[in-house]
Parts: C-alpha cells; structure tokens; sequence
C-alpha cells in the first residue's frame, strides 16, 4: 500500500544503478601503495584511481587501477629498452658485447677503446662498466739505467781521450825530469 521511497547516498557512498537497496556502496579509497585518485566519489559514481608516477596497473577496474606494482628497474649490463607506462612494465634487454649500461641507460655504450684514444689499457670493460684507461708508460728501467751508463762511457771516453792528447803534447824529455 505504499510507495518506496529513495533518499540521496551521504558523503562516502555512491549509487551507480537503479536498484531496490537500502544503503549506498561506500566509495573506494586509492590507500593501495601505487595508486592515486584519478576522480573522486561522487552519489553516483564510484572513487576512479590510477597508478602514481613510477607504478602501473597490474588490474583495471571499470575505467580506473584497483591495484599498481613499481616499475622495474632494469639491472647493470642491461639497458631500458621500453620504458614502463601507466599500464605496461619497464622492459629490459642485454647489452652486447663490447658495451655496457649501468641499468639507468636508454642504450648500451661502446667500451673506450684505448688504443684509440693513445692510452693503455689498465682494465677491460665489462658489461656493466667501461674500459679503464691510463697514460702510456715509458720504458722507465730503460731511463734509469741508460743515462748513467751513457755519462760513466762519456766520462771514461773524454778522460781517456784527454790522457792521450796531454801525453802526445808533451816532449819526452819534460817527461823525464825530475823535480
């Protein structure tokens, strides 16, 4: 003998559809690690949440996110090779050889070549770090020993060549005498 009676959803519920309920759904809170509001509970709609900056969706609920999970991060000798979105993970793929990335990188770099550059190789590149290079290094033994040796036959040289001069200048009679 009645009609029914519908009344407004209060502040923290929403109706999305005619129905013969009594209460309004409580709206849905984005407290889920990852995720964020997109649109707030409205009486006729429900809380709309996406994944924060860093995250994507791992399951969509009707036009929003109900749950997101953090971007991979790519590890060293790995390069980003498609970088994560809202709904898809960050991609990672090797690097060849003769590269490498730190796993930050959107490329794999090539090793240094030291040669190259006129420098000497102190330790070879991996496929997480590059090559290290140094200043050649002169033959330092060879500096060490080799000038003392050049002045000691200079020395041994010029004195003897200065004994053989001073005696054939002299007469052989001032050789004799005695003082």
């Amino acid at each position: 003998f009645e009609n029914t009676s519908c009344s407004s959803c209060t502040d923290g519920t929403f109706m999305d559809h005619p129905n013969g309920l009594k209460r309004c759904t409580p709206c849905s809170t984005c407290d889920s690690a990852g995720l964020k509001v997109k649109r707030g509970c409205e009486i006729t709609a429900d809380t709309v949440c996406e994944p924060m900056e860093g995250f994507y969706c791992t399951d969509l609920k009707s036009g929003g996110c109900a749950a997101a999970q953090k971007h991979r991060s790519c590890e060293p000798g790995q390069f980003i090779s498609r970088m994560g979105t809202a709904s898809t993970d960050t991609e990672c793929s090797e690097c060849s050889s003769g590269s490498f990335s730190d796993g930050t990188m959107l490329s794999c770099q090539l090793h240094t070549q030291c040669d190259k550059e006129t420098l000497e190789l102190i330790k070879a590149g991996t496929a997480s770090t590059d090559a290290e290079c140094g200043g050649k290094s002169s033959n330092n033994i060879g500096v060490v020993i080799g000038v003392p040796v050049f002045f000691l036959v200079a020395a041994t040289i010029g004195g003897g060549v200065g004994f053989w001069i001073y005696h054939k200048n002299t007469k052989p009679s001032e050789m004799n005498k005695c003082k």
